[in-house]
Parts: structure tokens; C-alpha cells; sequence
């Protein structure tokens, strides 16, 4: 489960008000559960933290979900619906006004909590196929708690069962041609076999005021938007429940929704999209050099024949009070928006695992019958709109190089970065000659991940077939294949 890069909320932090009051009541939350302040490593590049379990990892990408989200709003964006996947929907719920930052926090690690008692021996495993050759895999093996358990894309599937189960399914999808990946999350759900973790979460959970919110939120599992349910209840049900992001984005579509916008780290629930309605806009903030001018380009492309219409002062995304008045265009109508708060792989057929973000969709002018009552702020991921698998996994950034060729101390140096931020370890600590697995602890399947993140952050789709690089394992050997590919590339 990738933890988010140290530092990535400091611009937002020194810009806005509403980031700053919400990452101190996440911080305030974390302390009154024994666990250590979320915000620290997050504003400060150099700030680490020494637990680095599942329930902090969990909070720390609620943190970046709902400051992106607060930027979005700050900057002049009205989401028309926000969408949620597994404990994305905390995430949504949060960002929507329906739950306070301090609940939605409380039950993520509630939810943690009951999972990591129950330690069943699961996994999740991504198919590059549509959900009902996905379900039909499943199905061949003819066991009550291997299922399909995600229809995220046309092409992207999640399946989820038994560790032993698992490996053969991906035996057979290998077998058949169908590009598959493990996922790795911390608690593999949307699965019968978490019946008594859902009972465990309805007992135990503590039971918070549920809002009405300012905004829409959509959940792929239900097929509906959230009315009155009860929180404990929504997210007790994900559990065991299959997620149907595939007809969650199309439907958006359907309503009016042309632009999505993902409040997470990198491009996840947005791959979904592009793949689920061709032609739409997806952007992802943090992924770009300057999230906040980005946003603004975006509202202001909007402007003319859009949903935008008007420069008005921005109001508070929190309802404690203004927030900092920045003269941006408002939409006359809502605009949809959507997050995502948890791993997913990508959607394409290469099948990388990635990031669960928040994405939030902007969407063209819609009657305003049909509007109205919706309107949905990002989380992711996560982040809060969207949702995926049901845990924190690993993204692929998807930087382009600056330039074509690039030595070798500048590949390494970039390397020991990501490597570095995966795995929660100094940069400085991490020799290009040290060997990731028998060294570093690096198991095999994480090595996969941080390929796909190294081949897309330097354009090289051919680095994640290179199976020398798994074997060899030490960043020496993967910087100097960068280089010469990146040379080759230049030449050609």
C-alpha cells in the first residue's frame, strides 16, 4: 500500500485556510486513537513517520483526498456529484458535508480495525477483461468466496477470493492471454468472506450524526445515490458488496458530466473513465507541476458556453467561516465531481496497479431539474468521489520527461525518490548497488509496482516486460536502462 509522497499538501497548506482547519482536526482525530499526527509528513518533505500501518496509510490519503477537494471548492469548482469506492465513501460523505472530518476518520480506522482481527488469508487480483468473462473465471473454480468482486472499466475487472484460489485464477487468466496483476491492498474485500467483519464493524463502530450535506454522493455499490443510510450501515455493506464503477461513470455521463476530476495522487479512478466514456476530460490535479494553476485553467476554459458563467467570492468548502475570497468563476449549475480513496490498477490492458485517488468529474450544463438536488465535491480515492478496490494501493505517476536523454545520476537520484517514498525509507539510504529484495525486503510483486511507476514516469512502456530488471534488482541496473532506452528513444 503506496503511501502518499512526503510534502505533497505544502502548497495547499500555505494557500488556504480550509486545508490548514481540516488537516488539524484529522491530526486531533489520529491522536485521540493513539496514533501519530497524519499532516506532518505530508507538509514537510523531510518528515517521516515511524507507524506506518494500514490506519494511518488510510487517513493520510483522506488528508490528501479532502485538501484537494477544499482546493477544488477554494478555486471556484461546484461539484455536481461525488463518488466514493469501498472507504472512498468516507472520503465522499466527508467532502459532501454529510459526516464530519473527526467521524470519517473514526470509522476508517474502525474499519481497519475489524478487518486486521479478522486476517483472512485473501487477496485481490485485476483482469484486463470486462466483468462478466471476469465473473465466468470465477465461477470455474465454483467457490462461495471467490468473486467478482470490481467492474471498474470495459477492460478492467477486480477479483477477489482466497490467497490459494487467487493464484490459480491468475494460472488460468495467464493460460487464456488476459493480462492480470495482484493488488496490494491490506485487507482484500468486497467479498462474501467478510460477512463477520461487516457484523464485527456493526457492533463495535461508533455511531456518528449523520448531516444533509451540500452535495450529491454517488455509490457504486448501492447503484444510487446516499440518501438518510447510516454511515456504520454503508460502509459495513461495501464490504461484502461487489462495486459497479463501470455504470457509476456512465451514468454521471448520462446525467451531464463531461469533465472528472480526480482528487488523488495519480491518474486511477480517471483511467476508468476514459475507458468507460471515450472523449470525456479527466484531470488530476496533483499529478501536474502546479495543481492550483491547473485547476484554474481549467475553470477558466470552462467559462465561455460552460457551466461557468460568473466571478463571484468563494465561500468556505467546510462551512466554518470564509475562506481566503479568490475571484474565480462559479457554475451556474453544479458540476460533478468525483474521488477516489483507494488502490486500483489502471485500466488499460498493460493492467499496472494504481492509486486510488479522488476524482472529480465537472460536467456540462444539465437541466436544472436534473441538477438541483446534486452536487458532489471530491475526497480518493479515494479522494472524494470515486471509488475502487478497498484499499490504499500503488499509483503510476504519469510525468513525461523533460527531456529525451537524461544521465545517469539524474535517473538515479529520481529512482531513490520513488523508491524511497514507496517504501518509506530516506532516498539517501537506498545505494544503487543494494539489492531491493535480499537487501531492502523489496518482495517481488511491489518490485512489479515500482516498475510500472519508473515506466511511466520515463516513457517506457517496454520497462515493465523486462523481467532482467526484477531479477537483477538494485537501482544501479534499472537507472542504467532507463538511460540507454531513453537514448534509443531520442535516436529513433
Amino acid at each position: 500500500m503506496a503511501a502518499p509522497r512526503g510534502g505533497i499538501l505544502c502548497d495547499f497548506y500555505n494557500r488556504y485556510e480550509t486545508v490548514r482547519e481540516t488537516l488539524s482536526r484529522i491530526d486531533k482525530a489520529a491522536r485521540e486513537m493513539g496514533l501519530p499526527n497524519i499532516s506532518a509528513r505530508l507538509i514537510e518533505p523531510n518528515e517521516t513517520s515511524h507507524q506506518r500501518g494500514p490506519e494511518v496509510q488510510y487517513l493520510e490519503i483522506f488528508a490528501v483526498s479532502i485538501a484537494t477537494h477544499h482546493m477544488l471548492i477554494a478555486e471556484g469548482a461546484r461539484p455536481f456529484a461525488i463518488v466514493g469506492q469501498s472507504i472512498g465513501e468516507l472520503w465522499a460523505l466527508a467532502a459532501a458535508g454529510h459526516l464530519s472530518v473527526e467521524d470519517a476518520a473514526r470509522l476508517a480506522v474502525a474499519r481497519s480495525q475489524v478487518l486486521t482481527r479478522q486476517s483472512w488469508d485473501g487477496k485481490m487480483l485485476a483482469v484486463g477483461v470486462d466483468g462478466r468473462r471476469a465473473e465466468s473465471l470465477a465461477g470455474l473454480i465454483n467457490h462461495p468466496h471467490l468473486v467478482l468482486a470490481c467492474e471498474n472499466a470495459p477492460r478492467q475487472s477486480v477479483i477477489s477470493g482466497p490467497e490459494a484460489l487467487i493464484e490459480h485464477v491468475e494460472r488460468v487468466a495467464d493460460a487464456l492471454g488476459w493480462p492480470s496483476f495482484p493488488l496490494g491492498v491490506p485487507h482484500p474485500t468486497h467479498s462474501p468472506a467478510m460477512a463477520q467483519a461487516a457484523r464485527d464493524l456493526r457492533a463495535t463502530a461508533p455511531r456518528v450524526p449523520y448531516g444533509a450535506g451540500r452535495w450529491r454522493v454517488c455509490s457504486p455499490w448501492l447503484g444510487r445515490d446516499i440518501g438518510d443510510d447510516d454511515p456504520v450501515d454503508l460502509v459495513a455493506g461495501a464490504l461484502t458488496a461487489r462495486v459497479r464503477m463501470l455504470h457509476t461513470i456512465r451514468d454521471l455521463h448520462a446525467a451531464g458530466a463531461d469533465t472528472f476530476v480526480e482528487c488523488g495522487e495519480w491518474p486511477v479512478v480517471t483511467k476508468f473513465v476514459e475507458a468507460s466514456v471515450p472523449g470525456v476530460r479527466c484531470v488530476v490535479p496533483l499529478s501536474e507541476s502546479d495543481p492550483v494553476e491547473a485547476v484554474r485553467t481549467l475553470i477558466t476554459e470552462s467559462a465561455e458556453g460552460g457551466p461557468f458563467r460568473s466571478r463571484v467570492p468563494v465561500p468556505s468548502g467546510n462551512g466554518h467561516g470564509p475562506a481566503a475570497q479568490v475571484s474565480v468563476p462559479v457554475p451556474a449549475e453544479p458540476v460533478p465531481m468525483l474521488s477516489a480513496a483507494v488502490p486500483l490498477p489502471r485500466a488499460d490492458a498493460s493492467v499496472a496497479a494504481a492509486p486510488v485517488s479522488y476524482v472529480a468529474p465537472v460536467a456540462s450544463p444539465v437541466p436544472a431539474a436534473a441538477a438541483a438536488p446534486v452536487a458532489v465535491a471530491p475526497v480518493a480515492v479515494a479522494p472524494v468521489a470515486v471509488a475502487v478496490a478497498d484499499a490504499p494501493v500503488t499509483a503510476a505517476p504519469v510525468t513525461t520527461p523533460t527531456s529525451a536523454g537524461l544521465d545517469y545520476e539524474t535517473v538515479l537520484a529520481e529512482l531513490q525518490t520513488l523508491y524511497g517514498d514507496f517504501l518509506g525509507y530516506p532516498p539517501d539510504l537506498l545505494g544503487e548497488d543494494d539489492g531491493l529484495e535480499s537487501e531492502l525486503g523489496v518482495e517481488s510483486l511491489k518490485q512489479v509496482v515500482l516498475l510500472g511507476r519508473v515506466s511511466d514516469r520515463f516513457d517506457l512502456p517496454g520497462l515493465r516486460s523486462n523481467s532482467s530488471l526484477l531479477t537483477v534488482g538494485t537501482l544501479r541496473r534499472i537507472a542504467e536502462t532507463v538511460v540507454e532506452a531513453r537514448a534509443e528513444a531520442a535516436g529513433r
